[in-house]
């Protein structure tokens, strides 16, 4: 049985909802587990050359939320890409479920950046290359959720939306040099940045744990979108049309 079969709608739809309720559970077991971790298990201060006291815990959600965000805007850009060289239709669909998921993750990883921000630098908001990097990548995402929901036709809609979101992918680099630069001389800014090889080994397990229960929910939350699109998109099939029928 060649995995291939499941390019086809019809063949993922099943296949999608048996895998939905797996990865929900691991999403939830992780993020509890994650958070309960991260908030009472782990020292009152990050350490390091961080110093910083209960405020930190923050980046239990902040830093998984961030990385999420740059891996689902790959994804998306990736599901793009083959869906205009091989012109298939589910590639579209998925590319088009995740941007939601991904808008989410990055308007958490501002949302929590701007509260971790006030008590680190007085600030809920500076003009920071990598806050405002993220705040690009977000401005990606509800663009391509915006450009997709305004053409009428599915077809133009997928390959406009496809060639904006590969287009965008020259924000990753940018994101991650901003905050791995080597030179802090040459991107100084007032985000910190975490040296995770000198992090304790509880803080870096718990946010590794909740990198994972976010992962999970990603594909959980994905899946149950994309059978959503499906349906909508195949409404006209027979496939579709016998499944309603065996549903009434």
């Amino acid at each position: 049985m060649s995995i291939f079969r499941y390019a086809a709608p019809a063949s993922f739809y099943p296949l999608a909802g048996r895998l939905i309720p797996w990865f929900a559970a691991i999403a939830a077991a992780s993020i509890l587990i994650g958070l309960y971790w991260g908030f009472f298990q782990t020292p009152d201060q990050l350490g390091g050359t961080n110093p910083q006291k209960e405020y930190y815990r923050i980046i239990f959600v902040h830093v998984p939320a961030a990385w999420m965000s740059m891996w689902l805007y790959l994804v998306l850009a990736a599901w793009s890409a083959v869906g205009l060289v091989f012109n298939t239709r589910l590639s579209f669909m998925m590319a088009r479920a995740a941007a939601p998921t991904g808008a989410i993750f990055t308007f958490l990883a501002l949302w929590t950046g701007a509260f971790w921000g006030r008590p680190s630098w007085g600030t809920y908001w500076d003009w920071d290359p990598r806050l405002t990097s993220e705040l690009i990548l977000f401005f990606l995402y509800i663009g391509y959720i915006a450009l997709h929901s305004a053409i009428d036709d599915a077809r133009r809609a997928d390959r406009a939306s496809a060639l904006l979101a590969i287009v965008g992918l020259v924000m990753l680099p940018v994101i991650f040099w901003s905050i791995n630069c080597p030179d802090p001389n040459q991107c100084a800014a007032l985000h910190q940045r975490s040296d995770l090889s000198q992090m304790e080994s509880n803080i870096f397990r718990a946010m590794m744990l909740m990198t994972f229960g976010f992962w999970m929910y990603s594909f959980a939350a994905v899946f149950m979108r994309v059978r959503g699109i499906i349906l909508s998109r195949e409404a006209e099939s027979a496939w579709v049309r016998a499944l309603v029928e065996a549903k009434a």
